[in-house]
């Protein structure tokens, strides 16, 4: 009796332990199902996004391919716009830290310096080999401080390009943009000539510039005199009156050579100059030119408005030849009195601030020198020292 218990016992436990196996069996085979296939699901998934990439890649590289076609065949007869893949090779380090006071035009300013340094990455030093066995050199750069520059990413309905510009030659009066050399151009590129003074590795050392501190350079060219130089080149009369532009003389304070000695030294490491008086002598040069706009020369007290800081007076240099926003401050109570003698205007140089007034005769008395915060921005990377021995 027992044994036939036990019997049906086992019998009983072996049918359930068969049955578990069968439902663990069923279920294991279930979620294997699944999980294969989920593994063709995304391995399906994982095939379509690889097929995608491959076509986008193939439309990436059939745009450029388009995009370098265009480039090299230009369709300007129905006038498309055409873009070329152009960049600066380098930056101008110049003694002139703002727009007021550079040279209208080259070579007008002898000892005006600038150092361009070049960009490592896109121009190494042997491309500047030969350079300095040429006497003087074109710079091609970008009018990077036009205060409409960002007009000219406009449709040309919409920039409000303007086709003719006041020359101060002819006192006020208007011509054709491209009968001047105005910065404000549809393409705001600038042209030069310089004295190439020294080469060394990726800089430049370059003298006579009208090229102010920061200034982006696309390209510079050796100039050639047998052909860039035109014997018998014939310009406007307009263009000859050079007394309309300088002054008569140009003088300095008793106590400004001893003001410049106590800046020099703040100044001295990151100048372009070996001393204080050849630093002098720039200043003279400068203002051997009246750096004045047309409204500052003609009207002084009709272009005055206040300024934010205490009661200096500024002159509203909104109607300045050619859009150049040269800026003089006066310090004078009395508005409605000013004579141009009492304007005190400033001229920055290489981050000093060389203040001096001009009379009716075109006399200017130089009175003050001091730091301005231009003077921190100066890298002293590049200055007198770097060329002492190439310069003697």
């Amino acid at each position: 009796m027992v044994g036939k218990r036990l019997s049906i016992t086992l019998t009983i436990t072996f049918a359930a332990i068969s049955f578990s196996t069968a439902i663990s069996a069923y279920v294991l085979s279930r979620k294997c199902k699944g999980l294969k296939s989920k593994i063709l699901e995304l391995e399906a998934s994982l095939k379509s996004s690889l097929d995608k990439c491959a076509s986008e890649r193939q439309g990436r590289i059939r745009a450029q391919q388009t995009l370098r076609k265009e480039l090299s065949q230009p369709k300007s007869e129905n006038l498309k716009l055409t873009y070329y893949p152009m960049a600066p090779i380098g930056t101008i380090r110049s003694c002139f830290s703002t727009r007021n006071g550079t040279p209208r035009q080259p070579l007008l300013v002898p000892l005006a310096r600038a150092c361009l340094v070049f960009n490592a990455t896109r121009v190494p030093p042997a491309s500047l080999e030969g350079l300095a066995e040429y006497s003087h050199c074109w710079v091609l750069y970008v009018f990077h401080l036009n205060t409409d520059l960002e007009k000219l990413w406009k449709h040309p309905s919409q920039s409000g390009f303007k086709a003719k510009v006041r020359v101060p030659r002819l006192k006020g009066g208007r011509m054709g943009v491209f009968a001047t050399r105005s910065p404000h151009r549809p393409c705001p590129i600038g042209l030069t000539v310089a004295k190439v003074e020294a080469v060394q590795e990726n800089m430049i050392l370059l003298s006579g510039v009208d090229l102010v501190d920061g200034t982006p350079v696309l390209d510079i060219k050796p100039y050639l005199p047998y052909c860039d130089s035109v014997q018998k080149a014939v310009v406007p009369n307009w263009l000859m009156e050079d007394s309309l532009l300088s002054v008569s003389s140009v003088s300095f304070a008793e106590d400004f050579a001893s003001a410049l000695e106590n800046c020099w030294t703040m100044a001295e490491k990151k100048s372009l100059y070996a001393s204080p008086s050849e630093f002098q002598r720039l200043i003279k040069q400068v203002l051997s030119w009246d750096i004045r706009s047309l409204s500052q020369r003609n009207r002084p007290h009709d272009a005055l408005s206040k300024s934010d800081n205490n009661d200096e007076m500024l002159v509203n240099t909104s109607d300045v030849d050619e859009h150049q926003d040269d800026r003089a401050f006066l310090h004078e109570k009395d508005q409605n009195s000013v004579d141009s003698k009492d304007i005190i205007y400033h001229l920055i140089l290489e981050g000093l601030d060389v203040s001096y007034r001009i009379d009716h005769h075109g006399k200017v008395n130089v009175e003050k020198v001091s730091p301005s915060s231009f003077l921190d921005k100066i890298s002293n990377s590049c200055n007198y020292l770097t060329w002492k021995d190439k310069l003697q």
